[in-house]
């Protein structure tokens, strides 16, 4: 809804998008100049918001902007179809255009095209790939060739970009993507996910393909003022009031987290009458999380004795040192081996990351959640 004043689960836009200037800019000038991006950060910080957002700024008559999802691209082959159908569709205007670019520009391949309930704006690309390289990169290089036909410049964005790393032999087709796209002269590539130890090992392990292909921005915590201002006013525009004090306390409840930060303002504005109260606050801190208790259940349920220790461990405030015998058997963690395995498999369930070589629990309402959890047994 239009009046709502907060945002959360899904991207943001307009009103709900808060700050973000200095990255705004960055990604603006990296669009506007073809710089490749790779844009990497935790889950539900924002990312498709501002890569949205930058979207709408950098679309001009000569640069045309490529959305797209790849999370539910199981194979290379659902990708090539996902990367032609967004290309053709977003660079052009018009249904005769889209056949005209397909048949010209995809000839080799003969393309199938489905159309959907509206043809003039809805369609998708089956194209049968032979595995011969070059139908492949005639493939990967139609935004190159449109970008030269029409005399602008592309940027195609890849929403997800971590699922290549699951598909069969994926190195390969990684090396495939990169050797075509960095001889592109009119398109760059932004590139982002949810998965942040993926998207960081694809792009900073100096033996996989896309190593440096890029400028990357690694997206920081809103600040407490800015988040502050943000709160205040939203409650203002709707006709209630909040002190910047109780505003500030729902920032610090979750950390700065951006999606936590508007789901829990907006569970204080929706107790508040007027004026946000200290009960207010606890009624929506207690909401916030019986919501998230289901998926907090479901993360945890199936976690070995050993990793539920580790997790207690970070809990009670230990970030680092793990293999000292007093914390081995405080913890009951085994051996200094077994800790490396139980890292390595809380880290590939996206529990736990490694920020300035300590250990954290990266979603802050799950270790609140854990806290209690552990105080109660």
């Amino acid at each position: 809804m239009e009046n709502r004043p907060f945002t959360f689960g899904v991207a943001t836009s307009g009103d709900n998008f808060t700050d973000r200037k200095v990255e705004t800019s960055r990604l603006l000038s990296n669009f506007q100049n073809g710089v490749n991006t790779i844009l990497i950060s935790p889950r539900r910080w924002g990312k498709t918001s501002l890569v949205q957002k930058v979207c709408g700024l950098a679309e001009a008559d000569n640069l045309k902007v490529v959305y797209l999802d790849i999370f539910s691209c199981r194979s290379d082959g659902d990708f090539y179809n996902a990367f032609a159908t967004a290309v053709l569709k977003q660079t052009s205007s018009k249904w005769d255009e889209w056949v005209e670019n397909a048949k010209l520009f995809l000839s080799r391949i003969n393309p199938k095209i489905s159309l959907g309930p509206d043809p003039t704006s809805d369609f998708s690309i089956s194209l049968e790939l032979n595995p011969k390289s070059e139908d492949i990169n005639e493939t990967l290089q139609l935004p190159e060739k449109i970008a030269r036909k029409k005399g602008c410049n592309i940027v195609v964005c890849i929403d997800e970009f971590q699922q290549i790393a699951e598909f069969k032999d994926s190195k390969t087709f990684q090396k495939r993507l990169r050797t075509v796209w960095q001889l592109h002269k009119s398109v760059s590539y932004c590139l982002f996910g949810s998965k942040k130890h993926l998207m960081s090992e694809l792009f900073e392990r100096r033996s996989l393909p896309f190593y440096k292909f890029g400028d990357s921005i690694y997206l920081s915590k809103i600040s407490t003022p800015d988040w502050v201002e943000y709160i205040c006013g939203r409650f203002r525009s709707t006709g209630k009031q909040i002190s910047r004090e109780l505003a500030e306390r729902i920032c610090l409840m979750v950390d700065n987290h951006s999606s936590y930060v508007q789901q829990l303002a907006w569970l204080v504005w929706i107790h508040a009458k007027e004026i946000a109260t200290e009960q207010d606050f606890k009624d929506a801190c207690q909401d916030i999380l019986d919501q998230n208790t289901p998926l907090f259940e479901k993360q945890t349920e199936s976690l070995t004795t050993y990793q539920m220790n580790f997790m207690h461990a970070l809990v009670d405030g230990l970030h680092k040192e793990f293999t000292t015998q007093e914390v081995l058997q405080k913890y009951q963690l085994g051996s200094s081996a077994n800790v490396s395995i139980v890292k390595r498999a809380l880290v590939k369930k996206e529990l736990i990351e490694t920020e300035k070589r300590e250990t954290i629990i990266p979603d802050p309402l799950l270790e609140i959640w854990l806290k209690r959890e552990f105080m109660n047994k």
